[in-house]
């Protein structure tokens, strides 16, 4: 061995005794501040968006600025339903249909219509003659033009005589979705709340201690809150981040709060005064804490290489929300532990069951913890044999992974958009959900023949049902149709583009596939292909460009901060190790539910598509990776200073998962509640990442943390502690050692 950990040399810096007088002052500035920011962080409700999945800069997405900016037209912000009791063109139907058409024309919210009426287009008509379509641009930026759909479905719904008006499209389907994340958030915080604080009362047998455990996650949430109200007037912020931030928050501070508290509780128990209890909490514990905060917040982080606002604002809300856990948890909540004195003792006196005394070592120890960690480390390759491939056999739905981005479906069955939309996708041919626009910008003046004969090319494309252009309508290499009055929305100052209607489903490996022909297809002009299978192929693209460098930032991460804490080598090379397997399984099975429908009554109901969100496994992998972390170092920190005492790494591990076994599974229990919470929205992505997230923190605390952690350290021996001599030397230098920590916190103290 070139080193282990014990021979490192301690800090001989001198305690600094703190001044406590001014602890009530700190605490009254601390609730003023907070009541401040909740204020502050009410206004970002109405503020937020509901897209953010494709690049801004994609080809798909040029394509579509382009068509709302120079031909007013592309993907419409409103479709309208409009039924008949009987045949559309019955005289009262077509009479009542032809003044809501010129209404709508003549607000001046509209940018562009097209409609059924007066032409009587038969793309606009369902195959039974009984609904037609009108479908709106709007007005403005998305903000803008889902207020202003919300208006007019209104509007529509109170006087169109005959005919029943239902709504699709974008941006009524934003409005959908805020209202439907709204309520979902309500739900989940009615359902966490009141269960998380049942948990902590079980765990301290004193509501007190529970309630200052909450409190850290109720100041985490208010500042985050505010943070991203403020941030809204910079950058366009998802809506599903307020959604992330009460669950992460309340189930990261929480989780440090339990932590703090338990050890504060312990050292009471152990005969030290309540200040010098709070000095050695935050020295071990709140250093823990302090790391684990700092792993959530940088793991977070990688998602800001990805070019999407959607990743961006959730990785503004998880590294806010888990930056204030820490710093509420090590400056605010000992503080309040001081205040509180010995009143945040259990029922009587001693800390939470399962916890032994001070300075009882696991060899003397008992329970079910110590005994489950003997238990492993007795046969712990026969352990690492049985877990590792359970794991891998979860994980292999994941090699059947296909790939698509949220739409109408993604809404629950009962929602009228998506109702609506599926009317549309069933019963008329224009396949309106499954349409690509290409545009050819500059192609101007007598370029009748080219564009012709680019027409016909297209229309040629395998999946292609009908090209429609300014030069008329082509099927199959044919021109089928010549041009009529509404072909001229086709041509403009800018260039031209085409329609292309396809019999793919735009999320689908046959909707990649045409993306990708019509791309080959040589253009008279540079060509931008849009549509929702071309954004599709897009954020796929830009995912994949940047999956290794956020991998990358998160390994780093991980192998360094932890390098940092323990001093070790083998044990963060373990815990990535680890954490892969974990999460891999996890995708396996979210896979197997939300892509192919499996055990749909264990999660709630959703609309299976066939495919999974492209972005959520990014965004659950950088989440769950920082959260894994909270027990790997809180199990690490026992470990650790019993190492420290014993030298004996089996005895070690024992007492580290007797002492902290109880704590992590509450902690673990904990956020599984506040992500299952976040898992009975009606939002499929929502449901979806609660679901994952709450597997991933199940299988982590058992399987992981109980199992293979005790049996793989145990087969390293005195492996886990060896570092080369220049790395000791730098962990001498840069890391944190006991005694440091304890001179530092008394300093900040």
């Amino acid at each position: 061995m070139t080193g282990t950990l014990e021979d490192q040399p301690e800090s001989r810096v001198r305690p600094v005794r703190p001044p406590w007088r001014w602890r009530h002052a700190f605490l009254a500035l601390t609730v003023l501040v907070t009541i401040a920011l909740g204020a502050l962080g009410t206004g970002v409700f109405g503020k937020l968006s509901g897209g953010g999945w494709t690049p801004a800069d994609a080809e798909s997405a040029r394509a579509d600025e382009a068509l709302r900016a120079h031909f007013r037209s592309g993907t419409p912000d409103l479709v309208l339903l409009v039924a008949a009791p009987g045949p559309l063109d019955e005289p009262q139907a077509a009479a009542a249909g032809l003044r809501l058409t010129d209404r709508l024309r003549a607000d001046t919210r509209v940018q562009h219509l097209d409609s059924y009426w007066p032409q009587r287009e038969p793309a606009l008509a369902s195959r039974d003659g009984r609904t037609a379509l009108i479908s709106l641009r709007l007005l403005g930026g998305e903000r803008e033009a889902a207020g202003a759909a919300q208006d007019i479905r209104r509007e529509v719904a109170a006087g169109t005589g005959p005919l029943t008006v239902s709504a699709a499209g974008r941006a009524a389907a934003k409005r959908d979705l805020e209202e439907q994340s709204r309520r979902d958030l309500v739900r989940a915080e009615l359902i966490a709340a009141p269960l998380v604080l049942i948990i902590l009362v079980r765990v301290f047998g004193n509501l007190l201690s529970a309630l200052l455990a909450l409190s850290v996650g109720g100041i985490a949430v208010v500042g985050t809150l505010a943070l991203l109200h403020a941030l809204t007037a910079f950058t366009q912020v998802s809506l599903f981040a307020v959604n992330l931030t009460t669950a992460l928050g309340f189930g990261l501070a929480v989780d440090y709060g339990l932590f703090i508290i338990t050890r504060h509780r312990e050292e009471l128990a152990a005969g030290r005064d309540v200040r010098e209890a709070v000095l050695v909490s935050v020295r071990t514990a709140g250093r823990t804490v302090f790391f684990s905060a700092l792993t959530v917040a940088l793991s977070m982080a990688a998602l800001l290489v990805f070019p999407l606002y959607f990743l961006r604002s959730l990785a503004y809300a998880g590294i806010s929300v888990a930056a204030l856990a820490g710093l509420t948890a090590v400056l605010v909540l000992p503080v309040c532990l001081l205040v509180a004195g010995d009143r945040v003792r259990g029922r009587r006196g001693a800390p939470p069951p399962g916890a032994a005394p001070e300075g009882a070592g696991a060899g003397r120890g008992g329970g079910f913890f110590h005994r489950t960690a003997r238990t492993v480390m007795r046969r712990p390759l026969l352990t690492v044999l049985l877990v590792a491939p359970a794991l891998l056999c979860l994980a292999a739905p994941f090699q059947r992974v296909e790939f698509g981005l949220p739409d109408d479906r993604a809404l629950p069955a009962s929602s009228p958009v998506h109702r609506a939309t599926d009317v549309v996708r069933e019963e008329f041919d224009t396949r309106a959900t499954a349409m690509a626009s290409i545009v050819l910008p500059g192609l101007t003046g007598p370029a009748s023949t080219s564009l012709a004969a680019y027409a016909r090319q297209v229309s040629l494309t395998p999946h292609v049902v009908r090209v429609d252009t300014a030069t008329g309508s082509y099927t199959g290499g044919a021109l089928k149709a010549p041009p009529t009055p509404s072909s001229a929305r086709f041509s403009g100052a800018h260039g031209r583009w085409l329609s292309v209607v396809t019999d793919a489903e735009p999320f689908s490996a046959e909707g990649g596939e045409l993306v990708d022909a019509l791309r080959s297809v040589p253009a008279p002009v540079p060509a931008l292909v849009g549509g929702d299978a071309a954004a599709l192929v897009d954020t796929t693209a830009a995912v994949g460009a940047r999956l290794v460098p956020a991998a990358a930032i998160i390994v780093l991460v991980v192998l360094t901060l932890l390098f940092l804490f323990t001093g070790s080598v083998l044990i963060p090379v373990k815990a990535l190790v680890l954490n892969l397997l974990s999460l891999t399984a996890t995708f396996g099975a979210i896979v197997h539910v939300f892509q192919e429908g499996h055990l749909r009554a264990l999660v709630g109901d959703f609309q299976v598509t066939g495919t999974t969100d492209t972005l959520l496994p990014v965004l659950m992998f950088c989440i769950a990776f920082g959260v894994s972390m909270d027990y790997e170092m809180f199990l690490l920190s026992r470990i650790m200073e019993e190492h420290r005492r014993t030298g004996d790494t089996t005895t070690a591990v024992a007492f580290g998962l007797e002492r902290t076994g109880r704590l992590f599974t509450a902690a673990a229990l904990v956020l599984a509640i506040t992500m299952a919470a976040m898992a009975t929205s009606g939002l499929t992505p929502l449901k979806l990442l609660g679901v994952g997230l709450t597997l991933a923190v199940v299988l982590d605390a058992t399987l992981v943390r109980m199992l293979l952690v005790p049996a793989i350290m145990k087969l390293a021996g005195r492996a886990n502690w060896w570092c080369p001599t220049p790395l000791r030397h730098l962990h001498a230098r840069f890391g944190v050692s006991e005694t440091a920590a304890e001179a530092g916190s008394k300093a900040v103290a």
